[in-house]
């Protein structure tokens, strides 16, 4: 079994993390933003370092492809994002591209030859942090949603993802979509259930559903001095007894049903001024979908109630849906037989987060590989990984994907 540079790869994760990197030890690369550009044009010089070629295409994804000897063969694909949360970690994403390039860098290293070219991708705004959707450069790669669509798409200073794709020079030309023969993205687990297991490989076989929601409860703004109680219509009240509502929800699913409250805004706040209109997000989360499904139906029936009771007028409206999404079977069992193979401590994991890989895995045969991160902790500037555990997965993800690229010759 092949083994990656672990110290390279190190040194490459913390070269990248110097840019954007923030005061408590994170880092902050916005989608499109001049510090993506700068990590991009960082991991493009190392790939022509490494004798890869690169395009992009119409939404910004990068690719830096290794030939392989049989020119008409579709590339397995590696890789993940390059930008990060506004007060992100320096490990969310960037080690998926860079452990795809240091498995080219390993290969050159070993004069490995493989039939199938490789490709490492790094793919544009996944986090979903300045443009949302999230993941919306595989969601057009894949033909989940539409070019144009995304391209109109705007930031909150209203800056659309064409005109930042314009500035920042990567509006590319490389048709979109494309054969690919798999797809393998090293990831970290971004949760703690690997590192309270003490496993430093996670062995993915799937992505759980996720249903994002927006939510608008509308009440009456009046003064706060002279409104009586009993004749409020305070929307910000009720909301509060919708967020209870919400986090009591995930106890009738536990332990796979997850909800959040990630974003909560007051129209025309005041001090002094009975809230009149609030907007908040619901995320879901469950491994099944009829459960998620269910759950969907349970929130809007216990706000409703609640508004009813309020004399609120609500209104929820969709906006994501991700439903749950096996991984392949094949390339599970090579990502499986990697890891027993080099002998490392590992388990089969369901992904909590959502991953580019959710959508390439309706585009072709698709797999991941989980290493603990320290803590559980991620979309943090605390976000930590240990090193052995870095190299540990790329050395999984190294031999998965030689294993399906066919290694066919060494050199001495």
């Amino acid at each position: 079994m092949l083994k990656i540079n672990g110290e390279r790869l190190w040194a490459s994760l913390m070269a990248m993390a110097e840019i954007g990197a923030t005061a408590r030890g994170g880092s902050c690369r916005l989608a499109l933003s001049d510090e993506d550009k700068a990590g991009r044009e960082l991991f493009a010089h190392w790939c022509r370092e490494a004798g890869m070629t690169l395009s992009v295409d119409a939404i910004g994804n990068l690719f830096a492809r290794r030939a392989g000897s049989d020119p008409d063969a579709a590339p397995v694909m590696m890789g993940s994002h390059l930008d990060t949360q506004p007060e992100g970690g320096r490990f969310d994403g960037v080690y998926g591209v860079l452990a795809g390039l240091e498995v080219v860098r390993c290969l050159n290293d070993q004069n490995i030859q493989t039939r199938k070219p490789l490709e490492v991708a790094v793919w544009t705004n996944e986090e979903g942090a300045r443009f949302t959707p999230a993941m919306f450069g595989s969601a057009v790669f894949t033909g989940i949603m539409d070019l144009n669509a995304a391209l109109a798409v705007r930031d909150v200073d209203g800056i659309s993802v064409a005109e930042a794709l314009q500035r920042t020079g990567y509006a590319g030309e490389r048709p979109l979509g494309g054969a690919v023969d798999a797809y393998f993205e090293a990831h970290i687990e971004q949760g703690p259930i690997l590192e309270d297991n003490a496993k430093s490989i996670g062995v993915v076989t799937g992505g759980q559903a996720i249903r994002w929601l927006d939510v608008r409860v509308e009440g009456m703004a009046a003064h706060a001095g002279t409104t009586p109680m009993p004749l409020r219509k305070d929307a910000l009240y009720g909301v509060a007894r919708m967020i209870q509502a919400i986090e009591g929800l995930a106890a009738d699913f536990a332990p796979e049903g997850l909800t959040t409250v990630g974003e909560l805004s007051i129209n025309k706040s005041s001090r002094n001024t009975i809230p009149g209109l609030v907007n908040f997000t619901v995320d879901l989360r469950h491994h099944r979908d009829d459960a998620i499904a269910a759950m969907e139906q349970q929130v809007r029936a216990r706000l409703q109630a609640i508004a009813d009771g309020r004399g609120l007028n609500l209104r929820i409206t969709p906006h994501w849906i991700c439903p749950a999404t096996p991984f392949d079977a094949e390339c599970v069992a090579a990502v499986q037989e990697a890891v027993d193979a080099l002998g490392y401590a590992q388990q089969s994991i369901v992904s909590g987060a959502g991953h580019d890989a959710i959508h390439l895995a309706r585009y072709c045969p698709t797999a991941m590989v989980f290493i603990p991160c320290v803590g559980g902790l991620s979309h943090n500037e605390a976000e930590d990984v240990l090193p052995e555990d870095v190299k540990q997965g790329s050395d999984v993800l190294l031999n998965a994907v030689l294993a399906r690229a066919g290694r066919i010759e060494q050199g001495v």
